[in-house]
């Protein structure tokens, strides 16, 4: 049993593997953009990629094109956030076209979005059709299909974008494989397929691209607008994006095929006077922002198996607080191993350990700025071990209920405190280190020091091995 992931994230094998995505951290103000030398077909065109969210608070652009403020002549898909219940949105630049009845603010899961745009279609209801994980959406709060024939700004001259509106209100959180095809209106089953347990899962596109369409994998690593950039066109079409504020560090191996643990935007404190702790980086970055209790916790709560992930101290003031495990749910006081629902490894004065607001003051050596806390969670003998720049601390605790769920959570007082974790997607810290690239025994991961041996990084393909 796996706690908090939804259906569509418990992919284990697929017939067509993402081998990366792209992190889209929005206070940097991060996203892609390419401006086509000549216009396409501006009245039929099909988008589809997928996303995994962390900003839950404020609109975010996933796709936008044309004349800036130039009524139809801008054209945009975002996802909805905050007031607007996290509902996607289709539009134009004085018409809002189409928003969604429902809601999609699952911060643990991956979805798969397909527009497909043909407004010289007769029907209204077949201009835009939009699909999510594999179903057609047909229910909307709002409706008001484009005029026959009219122009968008996709596949104009002017500039296009991925992740942002002409460089405002960007998108925090992942992309991968991003297709752009000019001049047909697909169906999302060019893109994706069900499999045998019921779950949408992504397919390789084999058919043609148009004038101005592409493919983005994320597999290149540079900054420069080509074919070994960032925003590399591997269609074969050379339609290739530059990159504005966004770097080697930001292309993980967290994919629709392969789904690795986060840190959760929507949950963190509960049961106590403390609130989540701001998140960023894709929710892998914890930074506490004024002096109050403040606590985060993961995406992932295995019942069994044996987990590895390691938590960079970027930010320790008076006091690092307080890593190491929580049962998703349940009161975990003002840190982990306030309550009985938490283990801890406390960097309060010589370093502690704390279960159930019991102290133990011998265990473990304290803990500051730049160091790495390796946690070993062993599921299938109750364990939890807890290393300090890959120096065991010793077994802090055994006789951990595995039944209940065990996952990540941190937390702290302090407002200078930040942390950024590696489950294992992207071993640089954000930028903060340099990616040793240690893998587990199963070949996953990205760790800054190699995981113990038998243990194993926190995404979907270990878990369909071992949790």
């Amino acid at each position: 049993m796996v706690g908090i992931l939804a259906a569509n994230s418990l992919v284990s094998t697929a017939p067509h593997e993402v081998s990366n995505s792209l992190r889209f951290n929005r206070s940097d103000s991060a996203y892609l953009t390419r401006t086509p030398s000549s216009a396409g077909n501006r009245k039929t065109f099909t988008f589809s990629a997928w996303f995994k969210h962390s900003n839950l608070t404020d609109r975010t652009f996933v796709l936008s094109g044309g004349q800036n403020n130039q009524y139809q002549n801008d054209f945009g898909i975002e996802w909805a956030n905050g007031s607007s219940a996290n509902t996607l949105v289709v539009y134009d630049y004085n018409v809002t076209h189409l928003i969604t009845s429902a809601s999609y603010r699952d911060v643990s899961a991956w979805y798969h979005l397909v527009v497909a745009v043909d407004t010289t279609q007769s029907t209204d209801s077949n201009r835009i059709k939009v699909y999510i994980n594999g179903e057609q959406i047909t229910n909307f709060s709002t409706s008001n299909y484009p005029s026959q024939n009219d122009d968008t700004g996709i596949n104009s001259a002017y500039a296009q974008y991925i992740g942002t509106s002409h460089g405002n209100l960007t998108y925090g959180g992942y992309i991968a494989e991003t297709y752009l095809i000019d001049g047909t209106a697909k169906a999302h089953t060019d893109f994706g397929e069900f499999n045998d347990n019921g779950v949408w899962i992504p397919k390789k596109y084999s058919g043609s691209y148009g004038t101005n369409g592409f493919k983005l994998e994320f597999k290149q690593t540079g900054t420069s607008q080509n074919a070994s950039g960032i925003g590399a066109d591997t269609s074969g079409e050379g339609n290739h994006f530059a990159v504005s504020n966004l770097a080697a560090t930001d292309v993980t191996t967290d994919t629709c095929t392969n789904n690795f643990a986060t840190l959760n935007s929507t949950r963190g404190a509960i049961g106590s006077n403390s609130s989540n702790t701001p998140l960023f980086e894709g929710n892998l970055k914890a930074l506490h922002t004024d002096n109050a209790y403040k606590q985060s916790e993961g995406t992932i709560f295995p019942t069994s198996g044996k987990w590895y992930w390691e938590t960079l101290i970027t930010n320790s003031g008076n006091d690092a607080g307080a890593l190491g495990i929580v049962t998703s749910g349940q009161p975990t006081g003002a840190y982990p191993g306030t309550t009985a629902f938490g283990y801890g490894y406390d960097s309060y004065g010589n370093g502690s350990k704390i279960h159930s607001n019991s102290r133990d003051n011998s265990y473990g050596a304290g803990y500051t700025t730049d160091d790495i806390i390796g946690t070993a969670l062993d599921l299938d003998n109750g364990t939890l071990t807890f290393y300090k720049n890959n120096s065991s601390q010793g077994q802090a605790y055994s006789g951990i209920d595995a039944s209940l769920g065990w996952g990540f959570g941190q937390g702290s007082y302090y407002a200078t405190n930040g942390i950024v974790v590696n489950f294992g997607q992207e071993g640089s810290f954000a930028g903060n280190k340099t990616a040793q690239g240690n893998a587990d025994g199963n070949d996953f991961g990205d760790f800054y020091y190699s995981p113990p041996s038998g243990y194993f990084a926190l995404c979907t393909k270990n878990l369909a091995e071992y949790g």
